[in-house]
């Protein structure tokens, strides 16, 4: 092969490679890290907190079960929550009780519309939060509809990682990060308001306001 004909070939196979290299970063998401002027966290930036490891749920089988304190039991498939329900995105700020905190753009459903689609008894007190790692914690149904709570799906515009929550991790607002439920499967309507969730249990403020 003529040495012309062989540089030609290498510049042609590398032209090639940087068309491939630029169409999967302008079809790959992208981390958002700044958000209506203001600068946000990287997922990198959060710390592994689990009760019994992270988890590895599969949303072609996931159910999210409503129980309790409703007029039916309804159990829920993650494209049934992810696209019939409204999407709603804010910036919210997850603080540690260890110290370190993140703050990042969330996206999610309003746990509010899951209960009023489940017909909730509005005169209950508490909404319990289970996850699949045996974790629970509890939170007032006046707190969850007054400040819109969210469970998210996505963090800084991508998919929520697992190590995060995936596929739903509890968005509690102006509560420490213990109450933040990750790898929701149950979410129960009750006025049992003596119930104490896994670190409230342990000794830990079942207020959890932060500040």
């Amino acid at each position: 092969m003529k040495k012309s004909k062989f540089l030609a070939l290498v510049l042609m196979e590398g032209l090639m490679g940087l068309i491939l290299v630029g169409a999967w970063f302008w079809t790959t998401p992208q981390e958002i890290r700044e958000y209506s002027g203001q600068t946000l966290s990287s997922i990198n930036d959060f710390r592994q907190q689990t009760v019994a490891g992270i988890q590895d749920l599969d949303t072609n089988t996931y159910n999210l079960t409503i129980t309790g304190l409703i007029e039916n039991e309804t159990i829920l498939t993650y494209d049934e929550i992810v696209n019939t329900h409204i999407h709603y995105l804010k910036v919210a700020t997850l603080h540690c009780d260890d110290g370190w905190e993140v703050t990042v753009l969330w996206e999610g459903v309003l746990v509010k519309d899951l209960l009023q689609d489940a017909h909730y008894n509005p005169n209950a007190q508490i909404l319990i939060f289970y996850s699949s790692d045996g974790f629970t914690t509890s939170l007032p149904i006046s707190y969850i509809v007054n400040n819109n709570i969210t469970i998210a799906y996505k963090v800084n515009g991508l998919t929520l990682p697992k190590s995060e929550g995936y596929p739903f991790q509890l968005v509690a607002e102006g509560k420490l990060g213990y109450k933040w439920a990750k790898w929701i499967t149950k979410m129960e309507v009750s006025n049992d308001t003596s119930f104490r969730g896994y670190w409230e249990s342990n000794g830990y403020s079942n207020d959890a306001n932060w500040p």
